[in-house]
C-alpha cells in the first residue's frame, strides 16, 4: 500500500473524509480537487440519519469532511434545503415522520421551515402544504411560491402576498434567479418535462430545453441554467446527464454523464467554478429511498464522461475524463461560501 493510499485511509479513520470519498485506486487529480475545495464553505443536504433512519439535514465541507447532522429529529423528516443568498439562514421542508418524499412533487409536500444555517431556531412559516416550492428572493426578504393558480411573491416579515404572476405552464421546481429578474422551472410548454425561463418583470416565458429535461437551477451569473436531461438520441429509456445552456436556450452543452446513472441535484458553487450533483443508479434522485452519492467536479473539465459508457462516448467523442470527488449519500445538495459555526 503506497503512502497516498495510507493518507486517504487515515483521513477516513478520523472522520475527516467519508469512506465513499476513497477512490478504488489513488488518483492524484481527485486528491488535488479535494484539496482545492476543502475550505470553500459548506454543502447542506438531506440524508438518512443513522440513529433514527428519518431524513435529516446535514452539513459537510465540500471535500466531505466535518460532516454533521444539524436537525437530528426522530419525529420528522426534512429535505430540500437551500441557503439564503447571504448563507446565514436555511429554507427547507419538514414532513411528517414516515412520509415518502416524492422526487418530483416534494415542493408541494410538508411544511416550510426557515432556520439559522446551523439548524438552530427552526420556525414553521405555514401549515402543511402551504408556500409550495418556496424559493429565496435575492435579498432574502421574500419568497416566491408556485401554486396551481400562479407564482406568488410573499413578504417573509408580514407573510403578505405582494405580487402574483401567471405560471405559464410551470408546474414544479421553481427557483428565483440571483439577480431577481427571472424564474426557472419545469413546464408543460409545447411538451411536458421542458425547462423554461419566465421573466419576473413581464411574465413572458421562453423554452430553455425541451424533451425529458427537469429540475433546473441557476448559475451565479443569472445568465445560464443547469439541468438534467435525457436526450432523444439515446436508445430506449436511457439515462440522465447534467447539462447547461443560456437562459434563452442557446449554447446547450453536456456537463457530465455516465451510462448506468441518472445525474440530478445539479447546482453550482457560489463562484460558478465547481459543479455539485448526485449520481444515482435509479431514476428520480433517490428521495424515495436513501439518496445517492453527492459529487463535485470542476466546471472547466466539462463536458465529461465517466466510466466505460460506450453509448455516451459515441455521442460525445471529445468529452473529457474528469476527476470527480464522490462524497456522502444524500439528496438535493446546496452550496454556500459563508462560514457556519456550530449550533448553540
Amino acid at each position: 500500500m503506497n503512502a497516498k493510499r495510507i493518507l486517504w485511509l487515515a483521513a477516513v479513520a478520523v472522520g475527516l473524509l467519508p469512506a465513499c470519498a476513497v477512490p478504488a485506486a489513488p488518483d492524484d487529480r481527485v486528491a488535488e480537487l479535494a484539496k482545492q475545495v476543502r475550505d470553500k464553505g459548506w454543502i447542506v443536504y438531506a440524508a438518512r440519519s443513522a440513529s433514527n433512519e428519518t431524513w435529516d439535514l446535514f452539513l459537510m465541507r465540500p471535500d466531505g469532511s466535518q460532516r454533521r447532522n444539524i436537525t437530528n429529529t426522530a419525529d420528522y423528516e426534512e429535505g430540500g434545503p437551500r441557503f439564503s443568498p447571504d448563507g446565514k439562514r436555511l429554507l427547507y421542508r419538514r414532513f411528517a415522520k414516515g412520509t415518502v418524499i416524492h422526487h418530483d412533487r416534494w415542493g408541494f409536500q410538508g411544511n416550510l421551515i426557515i432556520a439559522e444555517s446551523t439548524g438552530a431556531d427552526p420556525v414553521e412559516i405555514g401549515p402543511d402544504r402551504e408556500y409550495p416550492w418556496a424559493s429565496w428572493s435575492p435579498d432574502g426578504k421574500q419568497i416566491a411560491c408556485l401554486t396551481p393558480k400562479g407564482i406568488t411573491i410573499v413578504d417573509l416579515a408580514t407573510k403578505a402576498t405582494v405580487r402574483e404572476l401567471p405560471r405559464k405552464g410551470i408546474y414544479q421546481q421553481l427557483f428565483w434567479s440571483p439577480d431577481g429578474k427571472w424564474f426557472c422551472g419545469v413546464a408543460n410548454a409545447r411538451i411536458m418535462w421542458t425547462v423554461a425561463r419566465l421573466s419576473a418583470e413581464t411574465g413572458e416565458l421562453n423554452v430553455v430545453h425541451e424533451f425529458q429535461s427537469c429540475t433546473p437551477d441557476w448559475f451565479p451569473d443569472s445568465r445560464r441554467i443547469i439541468y438534467p436531461s435525457r436526450p432523444a438520441s439515446q436508445n430506449g429509456y436511457g439515462f440522465t446527464q447534467l447539462w447547461m445552456s443560456d437562459g434563452d436556450g442557446h449554447g446547450a452543452e453536456m456537463i457530465y454523464g455516465e451510462d448506468g446513472y441518472h445525474i440530478y441535484g445539479g447546482a453550482l458553487s457560489p463562484d460558478g467554478r465547481y459543479v455539485l450533483f448526485t449520481r444515482c443508479a435509479d431514476d428520480g434522485g433517490g428521495s424515495e429511498k436513501s439518496g445517492a452519492p453527492i459529487c463535485v467536479m470542476r466546471l472547466s473539465d466539462a463536458p465529461a464522461v465517466a466510466g466505460p459508457s460506450p453509448a455516451l462516448r459515441k455521442l460525445h467523442p471529445t468529452a473529457n475524463d474528469a476527476p470527480v470527488l464522490q462524497l456522502a449519500e444524500g439528496w438535493e445538495p446546496h452550496w454556500t461560501y459563508a462560514e457556519i459555526g456550530v449550533r448553540q
